[in-house]
């Protein structure tokens, strides 16, 4: 009695509003487009704001005796002092892997995907274990942070190598390399006056 009770009392599934879902999924997928296309503006306004940044050394046809050498990641580069003010103009600011050489004539970073570039040893300022650039925070001390100057501005370039015991060595070699010049100081935009 009972059964033949629910079976009089069942209804059919409601129906879905096709369109209305299909309305939702189209409307979100534009609004994501959006973002993606205005965070690809950005970054191209931001590398026009620092058009004025000559473009970075090509590595020299004789590099010289490799003294150090390192194969890991590069995480990009910043106004020195200011971690968060990313440099993205000449393909500095593209995330890679990255082989670096040490010589006497300066650093070659090898990036393949992405453009690769030299800092000559006279435009060394100095390097040390930091925890984060622009994007990207690590552990204190798990980022080799080389500062380099680029015309007439700062830099830091934030690399992350594969054996993080390998940094030491690095920090020690620039910093002696840059006392060896007597270069003057290292000099960060927008600190204390």
């Amino acid at each position: 009695m009972n059964l033949s009770l629910l079976a009089a009392e069942q209804k059919s599934q409601d129906v879905t509003d096709w369109a209305a879902r299909i309305g939702w999924v189209v409307g979100l997928l534009l609004v994501i487009a959006l973002v993606y296309w205005l965070m690809r503006e950005g970054w191209k306004w931001r590398g026009t704001l620092q058009g004025d940044l000559p473009e970075p050394t090509r590595a020299p046809a004789e590099p010289g005796d490799p003294e150090l050498s390192m194969s890991g990641r590069y995480h990009g580069s910043t106004t020195a002092g200011q971690w968060l003010d990313r440099i993205v103009a000449h393909g500095l600011g593209t995330r890679s892997r990255a082989e670096l050489t040490l010589t006497d004539r300066g650093v070659h970073v090898v990036r393949p995907g992405a453009r690769d570039f030299f800092i000559p040893a006279a435009q060394l300022r100095g390097a040390r274990l930091d925890k984060g650039i622009a994007g990207k925070v690590l552990a204190e001390g798990g980022l080799l942070v080389i500062t380099w100057q680029l015309g007439e501005k700062l830099i830091d370039s934030g690399f992350r190598s594969d054996h993080a015991a390998e940094h030491p060595a690095w920090v020690d070699a620039l910093s002696s390399a840059d006392n060896d010049q007597n270069h003057p100081s290292n000099q960060t935009e927008g600190a204390e006056r």
